[in-house]
């Protein structure tokens, strides 16, 4: 904003979020359904962005710098839409290499349907632990565990949740995360005394989430529920060649991760990991793709158009169709148009010097420690809505809060933890959020249906409001006093 641009009122700020509420609403609920995703939310986000763009030259903000933020606020997804292509490339490739279908095949060898969901949550959780990566996770261990799934009978929704709470909760308590290092050097405290604090509220987030699951398992599918799955493993070894070599490539991905290799050259690496493995393992399989002859062109335009295009095995069973089907870079296109579209809604928001009223109104309301983690937790959740990205729902609420937390005499631990209760996990939860936006395009499960059951993600806000409220754990400032 200029020196000659005026701040915005409350209620102009919130004209534009009011508009997109009201769009999204009516769009989804009335006319498109789940259809939504396929234009009229990106349209929505563009025109909502157009409506901030109007408030900030009302109050004399020059186009010049409204398009500068805009543009400040794309450039930051960019990482982002580069890791969502390769995911696209990673999953045709691994489908072809055989690598998804020997996870499929050895999953529903030892996973039954009534400890399948808890056995998902735990796995993934056990990765992203290890990587730090909640992305890494699901574009690997949950695609396979999607497809297990399927094959058990179990709801894609259900499925999803679980890989979603456990892939999120390794990525909050991981010191090897991204969120869980910028957190506390936005609070200003530690990495480890961040870690140790959060613990106490996310743990008993993460178990409940493993009860519920452990429950709904044991109560829907008993033992003589157990889908017969001989005729699905018969079929898929009839059509790809099964072997433990074939975890190769995801082991490979997730040491690349824990050597703290960039993601993009390690999912690339994932990617011709595959393809080598369709190339050695796959010959027959490549034979039947292969319409003209078999030259070293034929098996070029084969292997580049099922990371571009993706690929589709057809088994004659209708959920093996269904299962050995990928949709490589082209199918992530969607996604990556709702990402921008998201982008420019925020950073027109941002620019305009909305999100920054709306924020600064909350915080006046905060005058005890249970106010001030509400408006905190308020703040991180109403960034991922509105300016669709985790990362900023860290960094705004952590920059704006953080003298706060000192003036109430409170240690910057309890606001970096509330940043990663109410950032870093709800950002999934928004479907136009650049965290829901993929994980719902590499899973192939929209965000409505896997909601319900990402039970750690809507659990842990809850939770770090519950141990405000009651005063539990609540470290103070030694040396301050609290606020009069």
């Amino acid at each position: 904003m200029n020196a000659n641009s005026r701040q915005p009122s409350l209620i102009q700020s919130l004209i534009p979020v009011l508009f997109l509420v009201g769009m999204l609403s009516f769009s989804v609920l009335e006319v498109y359904g789940n259809e939504a995703l396929d234009g009229s939310n990106q349209m929505i986000l563009l025109l909502s962005g157009f409506v901030a763009m109007l408030v900030g030259r009302w109050n004399k903000v020059s186009w010049s710098d409204l398009f500068e933020k805009v543009g400040e606020s794309i450039m930051t997804s960019a990482t982002a839409i580069v890791i969502l292509l390769l995911i696209g490339a990673l999953a045709a490739s691994w489908l072809l290499g055989g690598v998804v279908p020997a996870m499929i095949y050895y999953g529903l060898k030892v996973l039954h349907p009534s400890y399948f969901l808890p056995a998902s949550l735990i796995i993934c959780a056990a990765v992203s632990l290890a990587t730090g990566s909640s992305w890494s996770t699901t574009a690997t261990i949950g695609i396979a565990l999607i497809g297990i799934g399927s094959a058990l009978g179990i709801s894609e929704g259900m499925t999803a949740g679980a890989v979603i709470s456990g892939a999120y909760f390794g990525d909050k308590m991981s010191p090897l995360s991204d969120t869980t290092n910028l957190a506390p050097a936005m609070a200003g405290t530690d990495l480890f005394t961040h870690i140790r604090y959060m613990a106490y509220t996310t743990l008993p987030s993460i178990i409940i989430t493993l009860i519920v699951f452990i429950f709904i398992g044991s109560s829907t599918w008993g033992a003589e529920s157990a889908a017969d799955t001989t005729a699905i493993m018969s079929s898929i070894k009839q059509h790809f060649f099964i072997h433990p070599i074939l975890f190769l490539p995801p082991l490979g991905v997730i040491l690349l991760i824990v050597k703290k290799v960039p993601a993009i050259p390690a999912i690339l690496g994932g990617v011709f990991l595959g393809l080598a493995c369709a190339l050695f393992f796959q010959s027959e399989l490549l034979l039947s793709l292969i319409t003209e002859g078999g030259s070293f062109k034929s098996y070029y335009r084969v292997l580049m158009d099922t990371v571009t295009q993706g690929v589709s095995i057809q088994t004659g069973d209708e959920l093996l169709n269904e299962l050995f089907s990928a949709s490589g870079m082209k199918g992530m296109l969607n996604t990556i148009w709702l990402i921008l579209c998201a982008m420019v809604f925020g950073g027109a928001m941002e620019g305009a010097g909305l999100l920054q009223r709306i924020s600064r109104s909350l915080l006046s309301l905060a005058r005890t420690d249970f106010a001030l983690t509400a408006t905190t937790t308020v703040t991180c959740v109403g960034i991922n809505v509105t300016a669709s990205d985790q990362y900023l729902s860290i960094v705004v609420p952590g920059r704006m809060y953080a003298e706060a937390y000192k003036k109430q005499g409170l240690a910057p631990e309890n606001l970096s933890r509330t940043l990663e209760d109410s950032g870093t996990v709800t950002s999934v939860l928004i479907p136009w959020n650049t965290c829901g936006a993929y994980q719902s395009g590499v899973l192939g499960v929209a965000t409505g249906t896997y909601l319900p059951y990402a039970i750690f993600n809507w659990l842990s806000p809850i939770m770090t409001l519950v141990f405000s409220y009651f005063n539990i754990r609540i470290a103070r400032l030694k040396e301050a006093k609290a606020k009069p």
